[in-house]
């Protein structure tokens, strides 16, 4: 089976496709330090037979680019993809991304499907696509998808964690098939596979600590006295089970490329020091509230948290890499988190190196969608749209 990935950024859904025995046959990027991420991993490493394009892809000759890969119209099997979000993004305010130009990219999309005719597609985006002050977009995007002979089947939220996932990421997908192919996808979205602790159902969603190493025997009784006394209902002894039972991961190597921490000022460092073990910037004390957090407002409750090591963690976004950005501080050191410590969050194996500056690979890491749901996602597509 045959598949693009249209703004493909440093391949996630590539590397889930590949890893469902998909070629990959092509692949477009605008940003050039996620090429060269997309190029050293998928290309080089793992061999994948995919003609990678690093450029705007208004600028493609799409009837040269098939010619190029011997592809006729319906030939493809499955069109990737997760155009620019951040116009949707749920961060903006009031009428702010309405009229961002990146939105277009979303119906540029469907000039690929015009073109390529796959029998399927799968697009990715941020939840706040289906906020109502974006609704023309959707309607154009459905519409689109009808003008062209495509069923959609699903266009809804799915929740990464509740595919084993280890982190708590909400995102829209939109599904759909070409017409003739009458294909039943009842079984899409596939059914969850991991479940809320307070369910009847197992396994329960995965924690972060799938990703740190194991929590220090000496911090067992701090996370108790710091958090889960005060802020649970768990009597002690069950918080002390259940931190002794959580899954926990191995140690960053020491030579991992993507062993990566912001370097903190004296200031940060001694909010860190002040931040209690699962705490957030709240629980820091006075001398750390920001400026804009006066006259009540409470902001961002989550900047400057530590990862919390019980949960899925917080959604990983492109300012991973900077705990000012949300609860990326280190579960217990008084550090960030470390640019693998995201990749395995998103479910990238260790094996998979993020080239470029810090900042670059913490925009491709957050940016990408997490392997292991790609994965589950695109083998449910696999078997709808395989006679």
């Amino acid at each position: 089976m045959k598949a693009i990935d249209l703004f493909s950024g440093a391949g996630g859904l590539s590397l889930a496709a590949h890893q469902c025995g998909i070629d990959v046959i092509a692949a477009i990027e605008l940003d050039t330090a996620a090429t060269i991420t997309y190029q050293r991993n998928l290309v080089e490493r793992l061999k994948a037979p995919t003609k990678l394009i690093n450029g705007d892809i208004n600028a493609v000759d799409l009837p040269a680019l098939m010619t190029e890969l011997k592809l006729r119209p319906g030939k493809l099997d499955l069109l990737l993809g997760g155009p620019p979000c951040q116009g949707f993004s749920t961060h903006r305010i009031n009428g702010a991304g309405i009229d961002d130009p990146r939105n277009q990219l979303l119906l540029k999309y469907f000039d690929f499907v015009d073109g390529l005719q796959p029998k399927a597609f799968l697009i990715e985006n941020v939840a706040g696509l289906l906020w109502k002050r974006h609704e023309n977009y959707l309607n154009q995007l459905l519409a689109l998808a009808e003008t062209h002979g495509y069923t959609i089947h699903f266009c809804d939220i799915l929740n990464a964690k509740d595919y084993g996932v280890p982190q708590n990421r909400k995102r829209v997908f939109i599904f759909g098939t070409r017409k003739d192919l009458n294909v039943d996808a009842a079984n899409f979205p596939p059914t969850a596979t991991h479940f809320s602790p307070s369910s009847n159902k197992s396994p329960y969603w995965k924690t972060a600590s799938t990703v740190f190493e194991k929590i220090p025997a000496d911090l067992i009784e701090q996370y108790i006295e710091e958090y889960f006394r005060p802020k649970t209902k768990l009597a002690d002894n069950e918080a002390r089970d259940l931190l002794l039972n959580l899954e926990y991961g191995e140690a960053v190597k020491e030579d991992d490329p993507c062993n990566i921490t912001m370097r903190p000022t004296p200031k940060m460092i001694r909010q860190f020091e002040a931040t209690p073990l699962n705490g957030s910037r709240e629980d820091a004390g006075e001398e750390f509230r920001l400026p804009c957090h006066s006259n009540g407002y409470k902001g961002h409750k989550d900047v400057y948290g530590r990862v919390m090591i019980h949960l899925p963690s917080n959604t990983i976004t492109t300012g991973c890499n900077n705990p000012s950005k949300g609860r990326f501080v280190h579960p217990w050191k008084n550090q960030g988190m470390a640019l693998r410590h995201a990749a395995r969050l998103q479910t990238f194996p260790d094996s998979f190196n993020f080239l470029g500056t810090s900042t670059q690979q913490g925009k491709q890491i957050g940016n990408a969608v997490p392997v292991k749901l790609g994965k589950v996602l695109i083998n449910t597509i696999k078997k709808i749209i395989t006679p």
